[in-house]
């Protein structure tokens, strides 16, 4: 790890983490320890990516019902509102490689013991919270765009998006909201959620020191955030299946990252 500035004004031996600069640059390093813990065991990843996947699809299936084809770009970006939750595993098995311990696949369910197992929890209850109201939210700008008129199949469904007026105009608010709702996401988990996993600590003073660790790093952590918008949306373009293997290696190098970030007591 390369040296860098503590910016945490807290005296040496406080219970307050330390929060590290880190530098865009620094990026490319966190992108090779994550393919290098990705490469280590690479089914480790693409199982949970796909369980992930298919439990999060068959879930808001059987939620919206007859709603689900024109929720389902939606359905597929909101997925990234619930994404940090289910890293929480590939978090686990870096940290463990890290440490030389074992790191099989069961390991994954060790999140379960983490000292912060507490936060965690709620923090899974407010995100899947934050999905609902996301999908909530499509479905509203939906019905004021295009009132009732669903699409009878994908290909109509395709027309009536990227071909009309109203699709744009659809397209272009949603995109703008789901941002939002991202952003929120993001600043709120890319710390707390490892730190959790590593430390027991308060959902507060994880929240907390996420949001700092953003705001001292602001330049690196929206390079960050674009790395990972940027290679979900490649992942997804084959039919979803560059999924299996860039949530992995995102989900590792989002563990380095937050090894460079902070310090804990």
């Amino acid at each position: 790890m390369s040296a860098r500035t503590d910016v945490s004004a807290d005296a040496r031996g406080s219970e307050t983490p330390v929060i590290h600069t880190v530098q865009p640059a620094e990026l490319r390093s966190v992108l090779r320890q994550g393919l290098a813990d990705f490469e280590a065991k690479p089914t480790h990843g693409v199982f949970l990516t796909l369980i992930y996947l298919l439990i999060a699809l068959f879930a808001a299936m059987i939620g919206l019902g007859e709603n689900f084809l024109p929720l389902l770009l939606p359905l597929v970006g909101g997925l990234a509102l619930i994404g940090p939750l289910a890293a929480a595993g590939l978090y686990e098995l870096s940290r463990r490689r890290e440490l030389g311990m074992d790191y099989s696949w069961y390991h994954v369910f060790d999140v379960a013991k983490a000292p912060s197992r507490g936060g965690i929890a709620i923090m899974g209850v407010l995100l899947a919270a934050l999905f609902v109201a996301w999908l909530m939210t499509a479905e509203l700008l939906y019905s004021v765009f295009f009132a009732e008129r669903a699409p009878a199949d994908v290909v109509a469904m395709i027309q009536q998006i990227f071909m009309t007026p109203a699709g744009w105009q659809l397209l272009a608010t949603g995109t703008l909201i789901g941002f939002i709702y991202s952003v929120v996401v993001y600043m709120a988990t890319v710390v707390s959620l490892p730190m959790m996993l590593q430390q027991k600590t308060g959902l507060g003073t994880a929240l907390m020191t996420s949001l700092r660790t953003v705001q001292t790093n602001w330049k690196a952590m929206a390079a960050w955030y674009l790395i990972v918008v940027g290679l979900v949306l490649l992942g997804s373009l084959p039919l979803f299946v560059g999924l299996g293997i860039v949530v992995p290696i995102l989900g590792h190098a989002t563990w380095h990252l937050y090894r460079r970030s902070v310090t804990v007591p």
